[in-house]
């Protein structure tokens, strides 16, 4: 950390990394394999303190599924802040685009992991509808929601990061309204039930 942060780069290698704290190259790959690597360990980590931050306070068997997702999201902006300058470098160098940067490829699975416990205990209690083929994306739609939290808290400059605090609870409030029970899934319960009861066939008398 505090070599990126001085030198707003990686090191130029592993032997003058390793050369320049006096230690043998040998010792730096007994952990990892390389410098993408560290970055990888250290998003993981933190995903993982927060799920379990979350899920050690007192309350949390009697939160709802929205309230599980949204303690998770405002722990780990939260935490966040004690290693900000870090964050902001390993995310603006993380590169562009619509796959998940490699730095966080184990990060998101602990963030899914968590998640995707959350959602199935959620459908089992009815408060988020279970939707062939869509359920299974939910969890996607979350880590999108994530990634957008994450860019938006780098660049939010408002006092103790106000909004990012308003953008994650509309924004996850508006995405779990979405996996909840609303009026087109009673339309399709009744369009079901139609067919049920008189194959599609209604007859009117007047």
């Amino acid at each position: 950390m505090d070599y990126v942060l001085t030198n707003n780069e990686q090191p130029k290698s592993v032997y003058a990394f390793t050369k320049s704290l006096k230690l043998k190259e040998e010792d730096f790959y007994k952990h990892f394999n390389s410098f993408d690597a560290i970055e990888g360990s250290f998003w993981k980590d933190l995903f993982n303190e927060i799920a379990l931050k979350v899920k050690s306070q007192e309350v949390y068997p009697d939160y709802s599924a929205r309230e599980r997702i949204l303690s998770y999201f405002f722990t780990l902006t939260e935490e966040m802040k004690s290693t900000r300058s870090f964050i902001t470098y390993s995310i603006k160098h993380a590169g562009k685009g619509f796959s998940t940067p490699k730095i966080l490829v184990k990060a998101k699975l602990s963030f899914e992991e968590f998640i995707s416990e959350v959602l199935h205990e959620g459908i089992d209690k009815s408060e988020i509808i279970d939707r062939k083929f869509i359920s299974d994306k939910y969890k996607n739609a979350l880590w999108l929601q994530l990634a957008f939290i994450i860019n938006f808290w780098i660049n939010d400059d408002s006092e103790n990061f106000e909004k990012t605090d308003e953008a994650i609870e509309k924004g996850i409030n508006v995405t779990l309204d979405l996996m909840s029970r609303g009026p087109i899934d009673n339309l399709l319960e009744y369009g079901k039930f139609l067919v049920q009861q008189g194959k599609g066939k209604v007859k009117f008398t007047f």
